[in-house]
């Protein structure tokens, strides 16, 4: 739920802030793919279709959509549960991001076999 901090005067979230929260919901499954650490290496398609505002309930859907030798591309749809006396959710962001799996030196390594 983001805060005011996260947002500017007219109480809209930033994009960043959004953004911030989309990279740490792609890396959950990715790291999971990966069996360890993640880094992100490209926000492939990024689209706001909806602001989200101070006080929204943001639920952030992830899942793998290609797996290369050392790379987890995943897509992640965010939708926003408007605080108002009938509930609305509306979807707010879509994103595809890529992520490379690194050894403890921060270099990219081949993925697990499935």
């Amino acid at each position: 739920m983001p805060m005011p901090a996260d947002a500017n005067v007219h109480g809209d979230v930033f994009g960043g802030w959004i953004m911030a929260q989309l990279d740490i919901a792609g890396s959950i499954p990715a790291a999971r793919r990966a069996g360890g650490r993640v880094a992100t290496i490209a926000v492939n398609a990024l689209t706001f279709k909806q602001p989200v505002f101070v006080g929204d309930l943001l639920s952030f859907y992830a899942e793998i959509v290609k797996v290369g030798r050392t790379s987890v591309t995943v897509a992640v749809e965010v939708y926003s549960e408007r605080q108002g006396l009938e509930a609305q959710v509306v979807k707010v962001t879509e994103a595809t991001l890529t992520y490379v799996a690194t050894d403890a030196q921060r270099h990219s390594r081949p993925l697990p076999t499935a």
